[in-house]
């Protein structure tokens, strides 16, 4: 239908907390949405759980996965939005939990012409072994239990969990894409059609965000802040290896030199070299 949202999960190898991500999901007030999990080369743990929501959640669920061949989140998350069927798409990382109205949230920030991103409470080390050993439910608790966590220090901080209708300053920073976080945001999909989605160039971890927010800035969307709207709670892990991060940087540098709108390896190209495959169909 015209009005379904696809929300594309990225992920890899890390089944526990993917679980609870698409759990909180399925708890979601709206639910006019999909959910397309971006599998970045996981194991047969994640199939699992991808699988038992496929079969138990109350919203579609699809399993886009490529082979381990590195870090290659721009690419799959193009392969995601090729398996979509929305009009509007909102980009989860496969680690951050969605409170009950994320989904109705971003569909009311949703506005031609403009790109959302929002923003995230880091969860402690601690709490997040505590959340995934023990089956814990963030997505369910108060503000009472924030504060209570806060002052423990098993969160970074509370203000992303207010929702203000801040009106024209969501727009403020319409042409600035640094600082916007790739964790939690949303396009149009026509958008990322004009800008050929992410670029699998950038391979390893950083900038690849960046990139798509540069493009599609220059193709003339702009960017709305979904802070205070949209803030989701982040489960701790280790820093990424950013071994290539002075090559995705030099990429960067190159791109914001020119005038390049298209990804050099966007949708067009995605999944000619790894095609995409659906869940039910991953042989091992």
């Amino acid at each position: 239908m015209d009005d379904l949202i696809s929300v594309i999960v990225s992920t890899y190898n890390r089944a526990d907390a993917l679980d609870a991500v698409l759990r909180a999901l399925c708890r979601q007030s709206d639910r006019h949405f999909e959910i397309v999990v971006a599998d970045d080369g996981s194991g047969a743990a994640t199939q699992k759980v991808v699988g038992d929501w496929v079969a138990r959640a109350a919203v579609p669920v699809k399993h886009v996965w490529h082979e381990d061949c590195g870090f290659r989140l721009a690419e799959i998350r193009n392969l995601g939005i090729r398996a979509s069927a929305g009009r509007y798409i909102i980009f989860l990382d496969g680690d951050c939990i969605a409170r009950h109205d994320f989904v109705a949230a971003h569909r009311r920030l949703a506005e031609p012409g403009w790109f959302v991103t929002g923003n995230r409470i880091l969860m402690s080390r601690q709490l997040t072994e505590r959340v995934l050993q023990q089956g814990l439910e963030p997505e369910l608790w108060g503000l009472a239990k924030h504060i209570s966590l806060r002052s423990r220090g098993d969160l970074n901080r509370l203000a992303p969990l207010f929702d203000l209708p801040l009106g024209a300053l969501r727009k403020k920073r319409a042409r600035r894409w640094k600082g916007a976080n790739g964790s939690n945001m949303a396009f149009w999909r026509k958008d990322l059609d004009a800008v050929d989605g992410f670029d699998a160039a950038f391979k390893g971890w950083g900038r690849e965000d960046s990139d798509v927010f540069i493009r599609l800035i220059r193709a003339g969307v702009r960017r709305k802040d979904g802070r205070f709207a949209t803030g989701v709670l982040h489960l701790w892990h280790r820093e990424a290896d950013r071994s290539g991060l002075d090559v995705n940087e030099r990429q960067l540098a190159d791109i914001m030199q020119g005038d390049t709108i298209k990804a050099r390896r966007g949708l067009s190209w995605s999944g000619q070299a790894s095609p995409a495959v659906l869940a039910g169909e991953i042989e091992r």
